[in-house]
This record gives C-alpha cells, structure tokens and sequence, in this order.
C-alpha cells in the first residue's frame, strides 16, 4: 500500500564512492545536513506524529546511539501521551554477557597476553573483576580506536601475544574479519581475536513480545550493513512495522512519524528513511568479508539469554586466530551483580531511573552495571539528559 499520510520527507543526501566525488561535494553534503538539524522540518514532524499518533503505543529504539540522540534532543518529551519510548538492546558494550566479560578477563592473565580493546570495554564490570582492575594489578591491557591499531600492536611487540576483544553487531565484525584476513596475509603469529558479536535480528525476534511492542525504530549503523532485508520477517510474520533511520534530530522524528503513519493506516512494513547511508540490499563487500571469516552461533546476551543464531564465530579456517582455542584460559564461574537491572532496561521492561541503584548506587564514576559504562548505555544517557 502507497504511504497517503502528510509526512515531510527530508531530502536524500548524495552518496559518493569515490574520494574525488567526495572532496568535490563536501561543502554541498554540510549544508544539506544541516536539514536535518531544520528546525520547521522537525516542528512539521511533530505535528504530524501528534496528528498520526493512536491512543497508545509502545516503540523501541533498538540502537543505544538512537537512544542518546533521543535524549538529548528532547525527544521523548515531544511525544504524544500515551506513545512510549523504550530504549533497546542495541548498545554492544551493554548486552555482553558476564561470561565474556570473564573470558577476557581470564585472557588477560595468561602471561604472554596483551589485552587489545575498546576504551568501554575495560569499565565493564565482570563477575569479580574489570579490565580496568586487570590492568591495575599489572596486567597488559591496551586501549586501541580499531583492530588494525591491534595488528599494528602486534607487528610492534613479536615478543607479546596481541589478543583483541572483538566486541560488536555488523557494524565492527567486517572490520573484524579484514583485520583477520590481513593478519592471516602478514603472518602474524602473536594476533588473535576473543570474537563475542552478535547478529541484530536475532534478538529483534526475542524482545518484540517482551514486553509487547507496536513498533520498531531500526538502527541506521547496522543496517548500512546488512540493508532492509533482515527485517522483513518482522513485519510479514509478526505484524510489526519498523523504519530504519538516521541520528540526527530530523531523522528520528521523521523515523518516528513514518512508523505513526503505518500505525495510523493499519500497515506493517519495514521502510528506509536513512536512504543517505543504508541500501536496501546492504553492503555486500562488507557482508562477504563477515561470511567468509565467520559463521553464525549461539550466543548469550545480558538480559536475553542465549539466542540460537544471535553471534558470530571464527570458522574453522581461520582457527589459528581465535584467542580461546589458542589460551583455554581457567574462566571463573559467572556471577550476576545483585540488583543491577541492565538486564531490563535492555528489553525495555523498565526505564533507567526504575533502577533501584540508579544516581544512588550506579553513576558514570561508579558503574555496576555496563548500561552506566558504554557511551551508548541507556543508562548513562539517562544519568546525563535526565
């Protein structure tokens, strides 16, 4: 059915594949994002999803980033009474399992091991003991802004064993698998990888019945990767309409009022209004690249549990560079921070401020729980805009 609802359409921005083309345009693509930043295109939105909005409904924003652009632009204020807002499992850093946590830790300290990873990930509070804590007691622990600093730590220091924590959605994992296959390439015999990704639609399938939700605002990072396709099922099998979007303000209040205008005309389809940076068919080059590295798996998440298919692991092929098969460190057995809710929030039972510990216990200085850590945490953008 064609979309009838009066929403504005903000324009669709060029896309360039080669450097010249971009140099070229650069001063036109600044201007054209500042639309997106329009504030009559953003007042006419709101008035639309006022106009649009049913008596009640439930949206998740599925990506932690939507989560702080809706925080800290106000978003959520803006909505009509009764249309609820409720953060996602979308921050990687968040739903990492203690389990994982405690792998790495365990990693860390086997002697030879040099932990190579992002500046969230050493806060993260395992089951006794953080990255940070490791780090404090002597063990080598690195801070590195992609895995390719990690293979330039490797060729650096032969004399180290160079283990990066591969933490991420389809994002990071292509970046993943070519810094593998590069390794692999450079024969590198001190580079491994701890891969603990997951896939995003796995966990949409868990989360869309708990609690119930009426839509879905999709995350823009993931889906330049994988497009629309993934999605389908959503709304063909389960009747939930979703609309993959932007960061800026303007992209999500018009993600949200392309999803009213669904609600309003009783569709349920997976649309694109990020159409500057996600294809519907992804990025097959960066697809290729996680296929050929990795296979999907099990894999557990913080609040979800273990979901068939959800992660992503080393094939056997490329072996040689997976951490745990190379160290099998001692892991000790996993335990849970007694009344820490990241679990919830990230199913979007509970709003942070729900939390028991939050501001009390809990705060970016002092986190219990990863929700308060990553930058993405729907946690700690509540502690910040809240």
């Amino acid at each position: 059915m064609k979309q009838s609802c009066p929403v504005p359409r903000a324009f669709r921005l060029s896309v360039f594949y080669t450097l010249e083309g971009v140099v070229a345009r650069m001063d036109a693509m600044q201007q054209e994002l500042k639309a997106f930043k329009d504030p009559a295109l953003a007042r006419g939105l709101i008035e639309s999803i006022q106009a649009l909005a049913p008596e009640s409904a439930t949206l998740m924003e599925v990506c932690g980033t939507h989560t702080v652009a809706i925080a800290r632009n106000g978003i959520r204020g803006l909505m009509p009474e009764g249309v609820r807002l409720a953060s996602g499992p979308g921050c990687p850093v968040c739903v990492t399992s203690n389990h994982d946590i405690d792998k790495v830790i365990a990693l860390a300290r086997v002697p030879e091991v040099t932990i190579a990873t992002f500046g969230d990930m050493t806060r993260v509070p395992g089951s006794t003991s953080s990255l940070l804590a490791e780090q404090a007691a002597g063990r080598a622990v690195e801070i590195v802004y992609s895995p390719l600093d990690a293979l330039r730590l490797a060729q650096e220091n032969p004399d180290r064993q160079i283990v990066f924590v591969g933490v991420g959605f389809e994002t990071t994992t292509p970046l993943v698998a070519m810094a593998i296959k590069r390794a692999r390439a450079m024969g590198l015999a001190n580079f491994t990888v701890y891969g603990a990704h997951k896939n995003m639609p796995g966990a949409l399938e868990v989360i869309i019945n708990d609690p119930a939700l009426d839509a879905l605002i999709l995350p823009g990072h993931v889906s330049t990767i994988i497009g629309a396709e993934p999605y389908r099922f959503l709304a063909e099998k389960y009747g939930i309409p979703g609309v993959i979007t932007g960061f800026e303000p303007v992209d999500v209040l018009q993600g949200i009022a392309m999803i009213m205008c669904q609600l309003h005309e009783g569709r349920a389809e997976i649309e694109i209004a990020y159409a500057r940076g996600v294809m519907p068919e992804g990025n097959p080059v960066a697809l290729a690249a996680i296929d050929e590295v990795f296979e999907t798996c099990s894999a557990t998440w913080r609040g979800l549990g273990e979901i068939p298919g959800s992660g992503y692991r080393i094939r056997e092929e490329f072996a040689d560079f997976d951490a745990m098969r190379r160290f099998q460190p001692d892991v000790e057995e996993v335990r849970e921070h007694k009344g820490c809710r990241c679990g919830d929030v990230l199913r979007g039972i509970m709003a942070p401020s729900e939390c028991p510990l939050f501001r009390k216990v809990c705060t970016p200085e002092n986190p219990v729980g990863p929700c308060m850590v990553s930058s993405e945490g729907s946690c700690a953008a509540y502690y910040r805009y809240y």
